[in-house]
């Protein structure tokens, strides 16, 4: 008996020490109600998937539809990204005789992603051109249903993450996000695998019960992960409760001394992490001459380093760091990540180029950790919405801008060398690819400057009463005391 409770209590110890998320609950946001709570960062990972994966292959290869009609369709859930900021405001003044303000928001960005997906099939194969009616109908509808999935994302993971800051207390936090990340991180990965086993077989069928699935598991998914999580005050909803206007709080929340800065690291840093996400494959096919099975590989030890970091980010900020300091960190091991991936083409080194990948992830989940701990930080319980909105904002569009930007600058700079005006030595194809890596170091740089002064700042700042430890949290007024 003595030796079972023994070993017992080594596995409860052990379990926190390997995944220090594990250890996340507290008092006020008890384990079982966070693992439901992170079901949303599963769906928004699926719908990712699905959106800049899946379906990206599906309609140029399968459907036969024109590229430049898939970059524009892909790129339209990006025309919401800026909004988030404006969401997460409405989430924090929203006006209810029942006492929610996030919910609503949350369920209905599910109803738009359900929406979405459900229309979505028949919209693609309208757009494939298997039809007899005007092919403008495809085009419309896909774009509707682009349209609606982007905002139902956006609006669901800005409103979520609101909603997770507004339970947890201060000191968990840090392991918060981690789960959170991680979960998003799990989406994506199972979905992956999910969808390459779905459509292996392809056929217009296969499609539209893939993707009404996916619609399915959202709606449902979601549904478990608001269930009794936001207590009801009718007291902050109340309709002749006074509302500031979204310039008043913008300008309010902008005024602080390190908001600014902040928002430009983010958005820096994001895009020196983003515009590898569609060459790293090619670079290592067709440089590297990697079979597809190999860079196929790439995309796990990307995720799996993006894992690692945040495992590291969540131990670094439960012992006290300073997130400033721990995105940091991670640029500066995105720049030598980024430095060992240049280096691995006039080397021909496949393991310097698997070594550079992983780094790439390690130092994008520090960076993404520290810098959305450090927008929690600085919310206050009116604001909450708000500044989440904001850090999802600028992280959206910094990453969707950057994306669109290294495949124009890769095929500008590749056509650039080849013709020569470069001299005969810069005539290879890895240049254009090389181009956007030494971009990437730069933006990272730059990135490290913009947040130096944010370090200096916060090791001057005293702690915070309320930093540090637990913070009761009274259901009737919904916020921390």
């Amino acid at each position: 008996m003595k030796t079972g409770l023994t070993l017992t209590q080594a596995l409860l110890r052990l379990g926190p020490a390997i995944l220090p998320f594990a250890d996340a609950a507290t008092k006020e946001l008890p384990l079982g109600r966070l693992m439901r709570l992170s079901l949303f960062q599963v769906t928004v990972g699926m719908a990712a998937v699905l959106l800049i994966g899946t379906l990206n292959r599906v309609m140029i290869v399968e459907l036969a539809v024109p590229a430049w009609i898939v970059a524009v369709m892909l790129s339209l859930p990006l025309l919401f990204a800026p909004l988030r900021a404006l969401v997460g405001f409405r989430s924090d003044t929203h006006r209810s005789v029942l006492g929610w303000r996030r919910v609503p928001y949350i369920w209905f960005g599910t109803l738009l992603q359900f929406g979405g997906l459900a229309i979505m099939p028949f919209a693609l194969l309208i757009l494939s051109g298997d039809t007899t009616g005007p092919a403008w109908v495809g085009h419309v509808a896909a774009a509707l249903a682009f349209l609606l999935v982007g905002a139902g994302l956006h609006t669901t993971q800005t409103v979520g993450l609101a909603l997770a800051t507004d339970l947890a207390p201060a000191h968990a936090r840090p392991k918060v996000v981690a789960l959170l990340c991680a979960m998003l991180l799990v989406g994506m990965m199972g979905s992956a695998l999910l969808f390459g086993l779905a459509l292996a077989n392809f056929s217009p069928v296969r499609l539209i019960q893939v993707i009404q699935g996916a619609a399915l598991v959202t709606i449902v998914l979601n549904g478990i992960a608001l269930w009794k999580q936001e207590p009801r005050n009718a007291t902050l909803t109340r309709r002749d409760v006074p509302r500031p206007s979204f310039s008043e709080s913008w300008q309010g929340y902008a005024g602080e001394p390190t908001a600014r800065r902040r928002l430009v690291a983010i958005g820096l840093g994001t895009a020196g992490f983003s515009m590898q996400d569609i060459l790293l494959e090619p670079y290592g096919g067709q440089i590297l001459n990697l079979s597809v099975g190999q860079t196929t590989a790439l995309t796990a030890m990307l995720a799996a380093g993006g894992g690692l970091g945040l495992v590291a980010a969540a131990r670094w900020l439960a012992r006290g760091g300073d997130p400033y300091r721990v995105a940091a960190v991670g640029s500066v091991i995105g720049i030598l990540a980024f430095s060992a991936v240049v280096f691995a083409a006039p080397l021909a080194s496949a393991r310097l180029f698997a070594a550079g990948v992983t780094l790439i992830g390690i130092g994008g989940g520090l960076f993404a950790h520290g810098t959305l701990t450090a927008s929690m930080a600085k919310a206050g319980p009116d604001d909450t919405g708000l500044a989440l909105g904001a850090w999802g904002a600028v992280q959206a569009t910094a990453a969707g801008l950057a994306i669109a930007a290294s495949g124009i600058l890769r095929d500008v700079g590749a056509a650039v060398a080849q013709s020569g005006v470069l001299g005969e030595g810069m005539n290879e194809p890895a240049i254009g690819y090389l181009i956007v890596y030494h971009v990437e170091i730069a933006l990272l740089f730059a990135t490290l400057v913009a947040i130096g002064p944010l370090v200096r700042v916060e090791s001057r700042e005293p702690a915070r009463p309320d930093e540090g430890r637990a913070r009761t949290f009274d259901p009737l007024v919904n916020r921390p005391t």
